[in-house]
């Protein structure tokens, strides 16, 4: 089932732009903070989206506060993480705050992609797209909105085919799953 894309409030959103503005700062001393930091956390995505037992970590109540903060200072140190980004996390796990670490990362991307004049467009296909397909939808993506497209792709094998393009609040859904959806919808009313 496809990740639906959340809009990041509260707590998530705080703790985000505090990242991107220490993130900032450092950038305008020793430049490429940014950068890093965008990596490090597309690390640390990628670490959850492999890992059940990372998500449980992160996610659950259960664990206390020492317990979630031992885990995941181990992980972001074999993950080699930045300085920056593994104080943020260490922070963010000694405030209780991990459940929302997804969020956080989502708002920051938000917040970067805004300070480069990006626009991102989530992308859910059927299969995995290969490289020669995301340049062409990226070309396409920014040939009809003027401006850079950064995508975020995602698999989601219940669409059979096509494609879901969302960007901002525009979306073009040409999935088989919903032409076959339409026309059961509408055999049911000529029937």
């Amino acid at each position: 089932m496809a990740q639906e894309q959340r809009i990041v409030a509260g707590a998530a959103a705080r703790y985000a732009t505090a990242l991107f503005e220490l993130a900032r700062d450092a950038d305008a001393t020793s430049g490429g903070a940014l950068d890093t930091v965008a990596k490090d956390l597309d690390t640390l995505q990628s670490l959850l989206d492999q890992s059940e037992d990372l998500r449980r970590l992160v996610r659950s109540p259960v664990f206390s506060r020492d317990q979630q903060s031992a885990g995941i200072n181990a992980v972001i140190t074999k993950a080699e993480l930045g300085t920056l980004t593994k104080n943020f996390i260490g922070l963010v796990a000694r405030n209780r705050r991990l459940f929302a670490i997804e969020d956080m990362i989502i708002a920051y991307r938000s917040l970067l992609a805004k300070h480069r004049g990006e626009l991102t467009a989530s992308v859910v296909s059927a299969v995995p797209l290969n490289d020669d397909h995301v340049a062409t939808l990226k070309a396409v993506l920014k040939e009809s909105l003027g401006r850079e497209v950064k995508l975020n792709t995602q698999v989601d094998s219940g669409l059979i085919g096509g494609l879901i393009v969302k960007v901002g609040s525009r979306m073009i859904d040409s999935s088989l799953r919903t032409k076959l959806s339409n026309l059961k919808i509408a055999m049911k009313e000529v029937g």
